[in-house]
């Protein structure tokens, strides 16, 4: 990867996706952050749908580190115009250079028919979104636009992450299609790869924790609709998930077991991979995850 395209920011080898984060007060939320700082993580990648607004939370978070890259993951492009989306990058890329990146989506039917728009042509929406960021008119200080990281499923998504954008950020994905998404980027595209985590001794263990996450997305169409075109089988997304589809979405285990994990998706084309973390309380900030697995931020591929 050429940092290039990221315009020279460094977003370090091991990100984290905190879902929890967005349920705690925000002095919880800075200590969270200020934790991954300190324990040399690359990049907080952080979500949006209803509950957050992208550009205040990404305020907070890079108020409240000094290091830490901070990435929307995902802004979603029904939340804003391309203007407001275009001068909120570039207003949070004016007061922490080299620290922002805006990853972008057209998130889900459901999440968009509630802000009262129409889910639909999410490619052609996605083009016509990012030639209207191109051309919003900026009145603030000279500065340009923060990388743009796509969350990006299938082909024709990917294929313009890497035309237009930096990369991409699949989201809730296999090791294969990872494989699949860097070959149809090319070398040079960013790729973050998602990993939900769960720290546990054995698979039963896991999936106690683990389900809570498959049974969360499994839901989702367009999670769906990605694993069955990737090969895997209605039998296979039922309820919960099989134990295969398990074992192929979440790395679970020591910290060991978690770190092969980890590197079969650098073995696959990541560039960064976002380690998920999913605790036993979804209701609890993930501390104790998050320093249990901050070694592999100084692993080797």
């Amino acid at each position: 990867m050429s940092l290039t395209r990221l315009h020279g920011i460094d977003p370090g080898r091991i990100g984290v996706f905190a879902g929890p984060l967005n349920g705690q007060p925000t002095a919880i939320q800075r200590e969270f952050v200020r934790e991954m700082d300190r324990l040399d993580y690359g990049t907080l990648w952080y979500g949006e749908a209803l509950a957050q607004e992208t550009f205040a939370r990404g305020a907070i978070y890079l108020a409240a580190t000094e290091r830490l890259v901070i990435g929307s993951g995902i802004a979603n492009i029904w939340a804003r115009d391309a203007a407001a989306m275009a001068n909120g990058g570039r207003t949070l890329t004016e007061a922490w250079p080299g620290r922002f990146i805006l990853g972008i989506g057209v998130s889900h039917a459901p999440l968009v028919r509630i802000r009262g728009h129409h889910y639909e042509r999410p490619y052609s929406a996605m083009r016509a979104y990012l030639d209207a960021m191109d051309a919003a008119p900026w009145h603030g200080p000279e500065t340009e636009l923060p990388p743009i990281v796509l969350a990006a499923l299938g082909p024709r998504m990917v294929g313009l992450a890497g035309e237009r954008t930096a990369g991409a950020y699949p989201y809730f994905t296999t090791t294969a299609h990872i494989r699949e998404v860097r070959g149809i980027l090319g070398p040079e595209p960013f790729l973050a790869a998602d990993l939900p985590v769960v720290l546990a001794g054995d698979l039963a263990a896991a999936r106690a924790i683990g389900d809570r996450h498959l049974s969360q997305y499994l839901g989702s169409a367009n999670y769906r609709n990605n694993l069955l075109r990737i090969g895997w089988s209605e039998g296979d997304l039922e309820t919960l998930g099989s134990d295969a589809l398990f074992e192929a979405m979440v790395a679970w285990g020591d910290l060991d077991r978690i770190g092969d994990r980890v590197r079969e998706r650098f073995e696959a084309g990541a560039d960064q991979v976002v380690l998920n973390l999913v605790a036993a309380d979804a209701t609890a900030l993930p501390l104790d995850e998050l320093r249990r697995l901050a070694p592999l931020t100084q692993r080797r591929r």
